[in-house]
């Protein structure tokens, strides 16, 4: 008869409390790259609108003819919802790519023992660069 190992229930939710600094990032990398992948299938699903334009398509936007590319960013633009995207997408972006240089930096045996002050300057740094940028990306639309 063989023994079995008791992890724990997996509706355990309290267990997060365990986690360490390490863990969160590694959590925070995996779900920012797997945002970023969703991402870019929306920006080419977009982007398609593109081939409609060069086949000379066109549509209205604000009473006035434009091509469907055009159109199409005109009118996500528009929208009070697609800038808080584009802010979250920024946030998502720029944690990843700080976080990824901090991996880099510890694969190359850099900064080992800061690696929680590391994780957290790169939490920091990204909530200041998004909260900067929120002013950018709002403007213009309307509320």
């Amino acid at each position: 008869m063989s023994q079995s190992y008791n992890r724990g229930l997996i509706e355990d939710f309290g267990r997060w409390k365990e986690f360490s600094a390490g863990m969160w990032a590694w959590i925070f990398h995996k779900f920012t790259g797997w945002m970023l992948i969703g991402y870019l299938f929306t920006h080419i699903a977009v982007l398609s609108s593109a081939i409609a334009a060069a086949d000379g398509q066109t549509m209205m936007v604000a009473g006035e003819s434009v091509n469907a590319y055009t159109g199409t960013i005109q009118g996500l633009e528009g929208l009070f919802i697609v800038r808080v995207l584009e802010v979250g997408l920024l946030a998502v972006a720029v944690f990843h790519i700080l976080n990824g240089l901090r991996l880099l930096m510890v694969d190359l045996g850099i900064g080992l023992e800061a690696q929680d002050k590391s994780f957290y300057a790169s939490l920091i740094l990204t909530g200041v660069i998004t909260v900067a940028s929120v002013p950018t990306f709002l403007t213009g639309v309307g509320l």
